[in-house]
């Protein structure tokens, strides 16, 4: 997650949707009062600086579910103001209503079949390489980068959800608005030798399989439009 002063923007940070590389690109640009969660693992030039603090959390604590409020409790005590996938909401309760309002907010969001697949490997291959996808759609906690980018009653709190099919060439526009450079594009994927398998998606999947995922995602299939 990156808050850049220097360039008036928010980058919101999803789950395997390239946000690495993303953080690790605009770093580069960032100005020296910017705030950078840290990468894991690090990569360099990007420094992690002035994501921890403390904040007031008594109106987050009021307006999120109460689910959510351990969490932030937790966050406060180990005086983590800023999270590496830190959603908006709490991002837009830890910083001046006037840097919410008037720093351009953007993240990524990508297919939910090939997300889904490529989240699987990632945490097969953390586990020792024995989990099938399977038991990956049913134990495991699936990729929602929606409650990142949305507030609990569905409305979108960004100004912008680039998609990852498309990401050259939305990063480009919305670069180009920020004034960053981005002549030879990211020149960088972080975390992307987990996949061995290289077949296309829908060459992977079950039909009981798409179909749980066409559920699970229904909300940002129809945001976004994917179809399988």
């Amino acid at each position: 997650m990156i808050i850049s002063h220097k360039h008036k923007f928010i980058f919101i940070k999803t789950v395997k949707t390239a946000g690495t590389s993303i953080e690790h690109y605009l770093s580069q640009f960032c100005g020296e009062e910017d705030v950078l969660t840290p990468l894991f693992p690090r990569v360099e030039p990007h420094k992690a600086q002035y994501h921890k603090g403390l904040w007031n959390p008594l109106p987050e604590l009021r307006k999120v579910p109460t689910k959510e409020k351990a969490s932030i409790v937790w966050d406060l005590m180990k005086a983590k103001k800023f999270r590496n996938h830190s959603s908006a909401m709490n991002i837009k309760h830890r910083i001046p209503a006037t840097t919410w309002n008037s720093y351009y907010k953007f993240c990524v969001d990508r297919n939910p079949w090939d997300k889904s697949l490529s989240q699987y490997h990632m945490r097969r291959k953390r586990q020792g390489d024995t989990m099938t996808f399977d038991q990956y759609l049913k134990y495991g906690k699936l990729c929602h980068n929606a409650p990142k980018y949305m507030d609990h009653r569905g409305n979108l709190m960004v100004d912008r959800v680039l998609k990852f099919e498309s990401l050259e060439q939305h990063l480009g526009e919305v670069f180009k608005e920020l004034s960053i450079p981005f002549e030879n594009g990211l020149n960088v994927r972080a975390k992307g030798a987990y996949r061995a398998d290289k077949r296309p998606y829908q060459e992977v999947y079950a039909p009981e399989q798409k179909d749980h995922i066409g559920q699970a995602f229904s909300l940002e299939i129809a945001m976004h439009g994917y179809e399988f």
